[in-house]
């Protein structure tokens, strides 16, 4: 079975900003995924550059990406903060959620 760009998000999607309590993808931290063959290549951002919570959230994106995607050999996690991340980012669903569930 080869890598999608489907599964990669929705294995990401298991992956909660600690502080939040909601999805990265949700949140709009995922910037973009190219795969080549069984490799991975994330750009991703966090709400904030002083992020103190950046490794363990790179650890995590990395650790349930391959093993929810057993295909993945390899994920290269590339930081990017330009557009930095902003509440518009967000899916009407984090919005939802940020606001109580209403």
């Amino acid at each position: 079975m080869s890598v999608t760009d489907d599964a990669v998000r929705d294995a990401l999607r298991q992956v909660t900003d600690p502080e939040l309590g909601i999805n990265i993808v949700d949140l709009g931290l995922v910037y973009g995924v190219e795969i080549e063959g069984a490799n991975v290549r994330l750009m991703m951002t966090m709400t904030s550059p002083a992020c103190p919570l950046g490794d363990y959230l790179k650890d995590l994106v990395d650790s349930t990406v391959k093993w929810r995607v057993p295909e993945v050999q390899e994920i290269e996690i590339v930081l990017v903060w330009d557009p930095p991340w902003n509440a518009d980012m967000m899916s009407a669903e984090a919005r939802r959620q940020l606001d109580g569930g209403s």
